[in-house]
């Protein structure tokens, strides 16, 4: 196994892809994990932090659905699942490359 820094930024990363593309965020950065979680130190940590807080965003989003349909609220989750989707890989790229495993806030454990 490799120490790669770099390349756990780029994925942290990776997530922004949405911003460009429209879609990815969560596809890119699970490629990325599966096909390096061998071959890179601490790559499979922080790929699992990726995958499970790119899941919950989009359990989150379908829980907003309904709350835009019963009272509005559902515009106020999706700003705030927004911005969430945004600062957090930003942040957590930051922390990964002084060598940090960060942790995502309000992730489900879907992959232990």
């Amino acid at each position: 196994m490799r120490e790669d820094k770099q390349l756990i930024v780029i994925t942290h990363l990776s997530q922004l892809v949405t911003l460009v593309l429209g879609f990815g965020s969560l596809i890119l950065p699970l490629i990325i994990w599966i096909t390096q979680k061998e071959k890179v130190y601490e790559m499979e940590q922080h790929g699992k932090n990726i995958i499970n807080f790119q899941l919950s965003l989009i359990v989150y989003c379908i829980i907003c659905v309904p709350l835009i349909l019963i009272c509005g609220l559902g515009f106020i989750g999706f700003l705030v699942l927004g911005l969430f989707s945004i600062v957090f890989p930003v942040i957590n790229a930051i922390k990964a490359s002084n060598g940090e495993t960060p942790k995502y806030p309000l992730s489900f454990n879907f992959i232990s």
